[in-house]
């Protein structure tokens, strides 16, 4: 099936909202929309076995365990024992609502799963309140909408799939990037993750088991896993997911189901303190975790975990309690491979915030002090859907080759991509695959310069570990009175503390007492550096590394331009009052 194709099917579709108008709003249209999608995709495939299917339930509804006969009747891993279809249930419109709600309960529990995290029992009731339910089968039921396997393929139903979410996320604006990451976005991800493995993935069919600990609607999964197939048709590989919002989740599984795939490994739960996968570990980790969110709620279970210390996800302690997306860094890094790498998205705050000793700065020593960080990317602003603020995609390998060990390469991609023509939500700009390519060279090449095309620039800098590293001193001083006596009075000094302290930050291998000699003793003679508050800390500058001082303009010309304005200014007033005249 062509895109264009593929799009006009999702088009039809998505017009069975024109029914809802009045009932429900814009960006609730989703909620009938995907759940009706699943379940005529469902029906529509299941027609060939249904009668199967039926006379297997009859043969071994009283044994207790009869699941395996219903999967193999219906030769999927999903089925329904009902009696009614779509057709038989728009045949009896008098009793469409209880004869939908049995063909609903005759599902397998996987799909009843998901239809309760969609919490359609509602929808249904609401549309049937409004006498929409039989108006909404019948569109569904008509030719246009039919979603058979003789005509839809399962990779087709899938961008199907896919294409209604993007427009059910659309319909939310400012707030789909919630749960929905762009293509363009997933697709750098997924290239920078393999980028060191193409030939081998090439030509080896390994099994490959791919994560996402915040999936949302699962897509970063879908393209990793279409990624690998690419470049090797045979290749298995497996998904594993958890997503803490129900309808999201629910939006996930569907989509596995839709596609024929096994969705068992799809989780629905809080990541940060209902871990699903413990004990699990995977070759490859991609995520768009939410950031600028708090997490008193989980801080219980959150503290539980540090107590484990190496045997937990979190060893080396926590970041603020406002901001919990470096969690998800540190449970990331637990559940990688010795060989595993990951993409993570984070916003700007992992880079520098809190001071040495803090947890953020004692996240970022431990992942540069055991050599995983491999490279950040600066993505351009406006690129979600949901914030419009600078991103960066955290490269971690937990096995770095020979010519990356020890260093770290930054990739400022901020002056490469495209303006979109019509702009969702805050996004306004794209990756295209020019745009892509740039950045993937930059990161191939592994060298401190600066790449350029058709007005798109990409800059690469590479730094040792120990660049990022600093030794934060205490220096103390007397308190001393305006005649330059020491103040040893207590009444006079607050809170009896007869020192006034500062701080500096040194570079990791300067010397600090030279540094001390050559840059305090100078301006304070009687100054020291108390040695036991000596902390190492970690930050990482992005910013100051790639700023480039902009000369400003020779007055003359900016006094010239100022004239110039005026006499336009006077011009145009003069043409005015003519006018007015």
């Amino acid at each position: 099936m062509m895109k264009n194709t593929i799009n006009d099917k999702a088009n039809l579709i998505w017009e069975v909202a024109t029914k809802l108008v009045g009932v429900y709003k814009p960006h609730e249209y989703g909620k009938v929309i995907l759940p009706m999608t699943v379940l005529k995709r469902f029906d529509d495939i299941l027609q060939p076995t249904k009668e199967k299917v039926l006379e297997a339930y009859e043969e071994y509804k009283k044994f207790e365990v009869k699941e395996h006969f219903l999967i193999e009747a219906s030769g999927y891993n999903f089925y329904n024992t009902s009696k009614y279809d779509f057709e038989k249930l728009l045949a009896d419109p008098d009793n469409i609502e209880s004869n939908f709600k049995n063909y609903l309960n005759g599902f397998s529990d996987n799909v009843i799963d998901i239809l309760n995290n969609f919490k359609f029992e509602n929808e249904v009731k609401t549309m049937a309140e409004n006498r929409l339910l039989y108006v909404v089968l019948e569109e569904f039921n008509s030719k246009k909408a039919y979603m058979g396997l003789d005509e839809v393929k399962t990779e087709d139903m899938g961008y199907i799939f896919e294409e209604l979410v993007r427009k059910f996320s659309e319909s939310y604006d400012e707030e789909a990037g919630a749960h929905f990451t762009a293509r363009d976005i997933i697709y750098l991800m997924t290239d920078l993750l393999i980028a060191e493995e193409r030939d081998v993935l090439i030509n080896e069919n390994k099994v490959k088991t791919i994560y996402d600990m915040a999936m949302g609607t699962s897509q970063m999964l879908a393209c990793m896993t279409d990624r690998l197939k690419q470049l090797n048709k045979d290749a298995i590989v497996d998904c594993y997911g958890q997503e803490l919002n129900p309808e999201t989740y629910a939006i996930a599984k569907a989509d596995m189901l839709i596609k024929g795939g096994d969705a068992e490994n799809f989780k629905q739960g809080d990541t940060l303190d209902d871990d699903k996968f413990k004990g699990y570990e995977f070759d490859y980790i991609i995520s768009n975790p939410p950031f600028g969110i708090d997490w008193k709620k989980q801080k219980k279970a959150i503290e539980n975990e540090v107590s484990k210390g190496d045997k937990g996800r979190f060893p080396v302690g926590t970041p603020k309690i406002s901001d919990g997306q470096m969690l998800f860094t540190l449970n990331g890094i637990a559940k990688l491979k010795d060989n595993g790498r990951m993409a993570i998205i984070q916003n700007g705050s992992p880079l520098f915030s809190g001071q040495a000793g803090s947890g953020e700065s004692e996240i970022r020593k431990y992942i540069i002090e055991n050599d995983w960080l491999e490279a950040i990317i600066q993505l351009p602003t406006d690129l979600f859907y949901n914030t419009g603020i600078s991103t960066y995609i955290w490269l971690i390998n937990k096995h770095k080759n020979v010519m990356r060990e020890g260093k770290v390469q930054l990739i400022d991609a901020s002056n490469c991509y495209e303006n979109r023509r019509k702009n969702i939500g805050n996004k306004r700009k794209d990756i295209s695959e020019e745009c892509k390519n740039l950045i993937l060279k930059a990161y191939d090449d592994f060298q401190n310069t600066e790449y350029s095309e058709n007005g798109k620039s990409v800059e690469s800098k590479i730094f040792n570990n120990f660049d990022f590293g600093f030794n934060r001193i205490t220096i103390e001083s007397p308190l001393e009175d305006e005649d330059g006596n020491i103040i040893k009075d207590k009444k006079k000094i607050k809170k009896a503390d007869s020192r006034k302290r500062d701080y500096e930050n040194i570079p990791l291998l300067e010397d600090i007492k030279q540094y001390f000699k050559r840059e305090v003793l100078p301006y304070n003679e009687k100054a020291w550096i108390d040695e036991r508050k000596t902390v190492v800390g970690y930050e990482i500058p992005f910013t100051r590394y790639f700023y480039k001082y902009v000369e400003p303009e020779d007055s003359d010309v900016i006094e010239e331009r100022i004239r110039k304005n005026e006499k336009d200014i006077m011009s145009s007033l003069e043409k005015l009052f003519k006018e007015d005249k």
